[in-house]
C-alpha cells in the first residue's frame, strides 16, 4: 500500500512541473521579492521582510540581475553591482550567471505572472513573488 501511495505522490509532483517556453521568460523582467527558500538539507527559511529585492532585465535571452532597495517614496536605490545572465533552454531552462569574480548556473523551475521559483547549484530552491509597488507619498 505504501508503494502505491509513493507512486501517486511521485506522479503528482512530476505532473505539476511547468513546461517553460521561451515566451514565458518575458515574465522574468521586473522586481521580485524572495518569500522563502527550501534549504538543500531540508527545512525552510522564510523572509517576512526584505530590505532588498531582485531586479531582472532580460532581452534576447541575455540580461542582468541586480539587488535594489525599495524606498518609502516608491523609488528604488540601485547598486552598481550586477550579475550578467544568459538563458540556455534545453530540457530545462538554465540561467548562466556571472560576475567578475564567479560563475554559476540556476534552473528556473516555475515562472508565472506573480510566481518565480529558481533552484541554484547548491540545491537551494528560491521562491519569489512579484513585488507590489508601494509609496507613502
Amino acid at each position: 500500500m505504501k508503494k502505491i501511495g509513493g507512486l501517486f505522490l511521485f506522479l503528482a509532483l512530476v505532473s505539476c512541473k511547468q513546461d517553460i517556453e521561451l515566451a514565458d521568460l518575458e515574465k522574468l523582467n521586473g522586481y521580485w521579492e524572495i518569500t522563502y527558500v527550501d534549504l538543500a538539507e531540508g527545512g525552510k527559511k522564510e523572509y517576512k521582510v526584505n530590505e532588498s529585492v531582485d531586479f531582472f532585465e532580460l532581452k534576447n535571452l541575455k540580461g542582468f540581475r541586480k539587488k535594489v532597495y525599495p524606498q518609502l517614496d516608491g523609488k528604488y536605490l540601485v547598486t552598481n553591482v550586477s550579475q550578467s545572465i544568459e538563458v540556455v533552454k534545453g530540457d530545462k531552462v538554465i540561467l548562466k550567471c556571472a560576475t567578475p569574480y564567479s560563475k554559476w548556473s540556476e534552473e528556473i523551475i516555475e515562472i508565472r505572472d506573480s510566481v518565480l521559483v529558481i533552484k541554484n547549484d547548491s540545491k537551494m530552491v528560491y521562491h519569489y513573488k512579484r513585488l507590489t509597488p508601494f509609496s507613502l507619498k
